[in-house]
């Protein structure tokens, strides 16, 4: 007898976090405890206090993810955004993690990205639109 399957467009948080809880529990098998943990690198202007740009990810299983890193047109191109994401390693690195990985859209950061001696490791073609891409991203971290 299959389940009943339900359609929603709905965001439902205690829906995400049952399939999330259901799904680190498999892992935990066969990875061990994930020890995830939120990591966030943030720039805030000095007289207001207003968050200007950063970096959100984890660190889990070992591997820092880098989830949103956004920083305004302004504080491009002087160092600012390899302050961040070095900031970030640096602490992932505090953390026990061996490398990082990420993803940007072909108009975004990939440049950048290798720059920072990131290695494209995968290629969505086609996305957002046709004649874009989705690349996949992964950095290991030098033995200490």
């Amino acid at each position: 007898m299959l389940a009943e399957l339900e359609v929603t467009d709905s965001a439902d948080p205690s829906i995400a976090q049952a399939l999330l809880d259901g799904l680190l529990g498999h892992n935990a098998r066969f990875a061990g405890a994930p020890d995830s943990r939120p990591l966030s690198v943030v720039v805030r202007d000095p007289a207001s206090g207003a968050v200007r740009g950063g970096l959100t990810g984890r660190t889990r299983y070992g591997w820092l993810y880098v989830d949103t890193f956004y920083l305004p047109e302004d504080l491009r191109g002087g160092g600012q955004g390899a302050r961040i994401l070095g900031a970030a390693e640096d602490e992932a690195r505090a953390r026990g993690c061996v490398g990082s990985y990420l993803d940007t859209l072909s108009f975004q950061a990939a440049g950048f990205y290798e720059k920072q001696g990131y290695h494209r490791v995968g290629t969505l073609p086609d996305y957002p639109r046709p004649g874009q891409a989705k690349y996949f991203y992964m950095k290991r971290f030098a033995a200490a």
